[in-house]
């Protein structure tokens, strides 16, 4: 073996294992640990001849993993190394390292809790923080913890958490007592060359296009490695750079995309050496290059310093990618991939000041994806709340929620007691390797004798799209897939791979043996129709006109180009995503529904409902009955008898939305009022007075205004409401009294006079002229002396003088100074030199 920066760590990382049951290394791009590691540890006792399993983010890496750790033992994939992954599989009997894809141990995870025959699990890249190597890793915690027992007489699975960058407050907090083995980083220096600073909305591909360029000019004798944020930019930047190099006449280039939807012999064709000798490539790539790949040649990086990323949107319950700028450790992975077989260099696209404003790390995949599949295997193991589980980022509660009510409406969960369980029909459905969409269309393409077809279209919607930026119809592609219609060469590998996928979707619901239920299937034109329906029930769409559809989740979207889509008044949509320079959501694969099935096999879909709603523009009820597909109404009819407890709850839905002084007929008499019952309800709060402040009185207007409401038709109607009466209905007589007696309306002054206190202040305040308190050296007070009011004292004019609650500090001090001020002003009103001895009065001159 070469010699690499990890190989000075293995003896650390050795004792670790042997002594812990969770180790983290934390090892930097180049240190060589996702080849060297698990051959390291194959022998050590603890394992006991058990197997290693290895995650890998991505097909690409897993593969080249195995075959890089095979060919270091003279082997080939399949002997003691070998590797498992959607679309092939490479072990045999004796293979003790088995390198696997994320999605395929959750798998593991449900057939076997325990991992028998498993010693170590290793987490590779682990700061990706993928949605799958999260769940895996909270299953494999769980799994260890309930066959702890069962594993008495031998030692329990071991976790290796690998990680080039390490948030060890957090790992910390779910492996408490893991040590942290540290290797050196990368092997050569890499020099970081900062660009101007980056614009947003700034036309990136010239930008890199122009960088490679200078990049090849600068760097006569290397290889590139170019990151862009997706698979479009990809082909625009190719397209850019293969004319340039016609121009110049560069013969020695040769140029290779490397993305998710390339077949795996085009991916492997980017990373090895270049097949003539004498010849440099660049490698336009997204971050599917960022991690555990080393590509032959390369020692200059050119970063856009941008990714492409799935955000949910739980509140539509759809997926959108987003392009947003990457984290540092993201820039410091993908410099060094410069660094990894010489000195290199890495020209990045933004400042240098710009770099340090960027995120330490990049957000967990599980704070922003679609949860239904996370919560369809939880449920299958039992667990219907996350937090039986350990996490480093929990499932946030939202896009939780709306994973469980997906699962329920596609029939996969019932409620039992207090829990969420899966039915019978969300057991298949878990059974299948898919999104809960697409296994659930499986299982109704089964349940309809068209297995087959459904298969091909579950196919379809698990691979990347090649076609949906110009052509949404999916007929299109199941033509393709059929034969029907020739595919063209440059997607030869994506029909190669649905295929495969669609075969084994067949195979899988053939184990399941699904029994035929239904004897009448769609004909062959409504059945992708129909098929896309059952997967996407939210997403039927209805015309509103040429091009634009109303979705059933309430969304608006449109076909764009010139799709035979156009003249279809239903279509049952499968994706949707915003689109550069286009209004609103665009239509990005979908297929004509034939709204009959809406009377048949879609019945299901159809809700009948009541809909009572106040009329804003008319001032008035409006009260229906409905049916609907979601948002979409398919019938109504005026209701003419309008249910009481739909009317009040509309009323009551206006009042909420107007808020209480703008719906009813509110005045200060109502608010002083309710703060008359506040403050009681402080100063006695074991009383039961009500809550009466604006959020409480709404909260609970079922219960003291909805009675009243009965004979509201219209707006006006509002203004006849006697609040008075209506509030004062939330006391009971006792405490009727009480609130007359505490917290008067009024209170009399020294000068006999009666004044108004007002609670809309706190404390209550009562103002009355400085003479009409002559004589009081003891501050008013009210609910039994428990509350001192504020007084304002006021002048002849009504202006305040004083604003007080010490009146006996008041007459012996700042009076002095305010009777010099007003003596002069105001000659006709008594000024005395002892208040406290002269008579209130609310006249010019006191009564003898």
């Amino acid at each position: 073996m070469s010699t690499l920066p990890i190989q000075h760590s293995l003896d650390e990382l050795k004792t670790a294992l042997a002594r812990a049951h969770d180790v983290v290394l934390e090892a930097p791009p180049g240190a060589g640990k996702t080849t060297l590691v698990p051959l390291a540890l194959l022998d050590e006792p603890w394992l006991a001849g058990r197997k290693i399993l290895m995650l890998e983010p991505r097909r690409i890496a897993a593969r080249s993993a195995a075959h890089r750790m095979a060919s270091l033992r003279h082997e080939t994939p399949g002997q003691t190394v070998g590797y498992r992954m959607r679309l092939e599989t490479r072990v045999g009997q004796n293979t003790r390292i088995e390198v696997i894809t994320e999605g395929i141990l959750t798998r593991m995870l449900q057939n076997d809790p325990a991992l028998e025959g498993v010693g170590l699990v290793i987490f590779d890249e682990f700061h990706e923080r993928s949605l799958d190597s999260d769940l895996a890793l909270a299953l494999t915690l769980k799994g260890r913890e309930l066959f702890a027992d069962d594993q008495a007489d031998s030692a329990p699975v071991k976790i290796l958490l690998m990680s080039a960058t390490l948030n060890s407050s957090a790992i910390s907090r779910i492996l408490p007592n893991a040590p942290i083995v540290t290797s050196e980083g990368r092997m050569y220096p890499v020099e970081i060359i900062h660009g101007r600073a980056s614009q947003p909305g700034e036309r990136i591909v010239e930008r890199v296009v122009s960088s490679v360029q200078t990049a090849l000019t600068d760097n006569p004798e290397s290889s590139l490695l170019v990151f862009l944020p997706g698979q479009g930019e990809i082909h625009r930047a190719a397209d850019a750079l293969a004319q340039w190099l016609i121009e110049r006449r560069f013969k020695d280039i040769e140029l290779h995309p490397l993305y998710g939807n390339l077949t795996l012999a085009e991916q492997r064709q980017a990373i090895a050496p270049s097949a003539d000798a004498g010849k440099r490539k660049v490698v336009l790539a997204t971050n599917i290059a960022e991690t555990s790949l080393t590509i032959e040649g390369v020692d200059v990086v050119v970063d856009s310093g941008l990714a492409r990323e799935s955000r949910f949107n739980p509140a539509i319950g759809m997926t959108a990618l987003h392009t947003v700028k990457i984290s540092k450790s993201s820039s410091i992975q993908r410099a060094g991939r410069a660094g990894r077989l010489r000195p290199g260099r890495c020209y990045r696209l933004w400042s240098q000041q710009q770099q340090q404003q960027l995120a330490d790390q990049s957000s967990a995949e599980i704070l922003h994806a679609d949860l239904a599949p996370l919560a369809l295997q939880l449920l299958q193991w039992g667990i219907d709340d996350p937090a039986e589980l350990i996490w480093l980022d929990p499932p946030p509660p939202g896009p939780w929620a709306q994973a469980l009510d997906l699962l329920q409406a596609l029939g996969a969960v019932e409620p039992k007691q207090s829990a969420k369980v899966l039915t019978t029909h969300g057991e298949a459905m878990a059974a299948l390797p898919l999104h809960p969409r697409l296994a659930h269309m499986l299982l109704c393409g089964a349940a309809i004798g068209q297995a087959a077809q459904a298969a091909n279209l579950a196919a379809v919607l698990s691979e990347r799209d090649p076609f949906n930026q110009h052509d949404p119809d999916m007929s299109h592609r199941l033509d393709l897939l059929s034969g029907n219609t020739r595919c063209q060469r440059q997607h030869e590998g994506w029909l190669q791979r649905c295929r495969q996928l669609a075969s084994q979707y067949q195979q899988q619901l053939q184990r399941l043996s699904i029994v035929r239920k239904l004897r009448t299937a769609p004909d062959a034109q409504q059945l992708p129709g129909y098929l896309l329906a059952c997967a996407y029930p939210d997403r039927i769409a209805r015309q509103r006109h040429s091009a634009g559809y109303q979705l059933a989740n309430g969304r608006s979207a449109s076909l764009t180009g010139n799709s035979v889509l156009h003249t279809a008044r239903w279509l049952a949509v499968a994706e949707v995503s915003a689109s550069a320079g286009a209004r609103g959501e665009v239509i990005r694969s979908a297929a004509v529904l034939d709204e009959k099935l809406f009377e048949g096999l879609l019945a299901d879909q159809v809700h009948e409902h009541e809909r009572v709603e106040w009329d804003k523009a008319g001032g008035r009820f409006r009260a229906e009955a409905r049916r609907c597909i979601g948002a979409l109404i398919l019938e109504s009819r005026t209701l003419v008898e309008v249910p009481v407890e739909a009317k009040r709850a509309a009323l009551l839905g206006l009042v909420r939305k107007e808020g209480l002084r703008k719906a009813l007929p509110w005045g200060d008499a109502q608010q002083q009022w309710c703060a008359r019952v506040e403050l009681l309800r402080a100063v006695y709060p074991n009383d039961g007075w009500p809550n009466v402040n604006d959020d409480g009185l709404l909260a609970t207007a079922e219960n003291w205004l909805g009675p009243f409401l009965d004979e509201i038709s219209t707006l006006q109607d509002f203004r006849k409401l006697d609040l008075d009466m209506i509030l004062g209905s939330m006391l009971d007589w006792n405490q009727q009294q009480a609130l007359e007696q505490l917290a008067p309306l009024r209170i009399k002054a020294p000068s006999g006079a009666r004044h108004k206190i007002d609670y809309s202040q706190t404390p209550p305040v009562l103002a009355c002229k400085l003479q009409e308190m002559f004589g009081c050296e003891t501050t008013p007070t009210i609910a039994n002396g428990q509350v001192a009011l504020r007084v304002h004292l006021l002048s002849p004019a009504g202006r305040p003088l004083q604003v007080t609650q010490d009146l006996a500090g008041f007459w012996r001090s700042s009076y002095h100074d305010v009777k010099k001020e007003m003596k002069g002003r105001y000659p006709k009103h008594p000024w005395p030199d002892d208040p406290l001895q002269a008579l209130p009065t609310s006249r010019a001159k006191p009564r003898r």
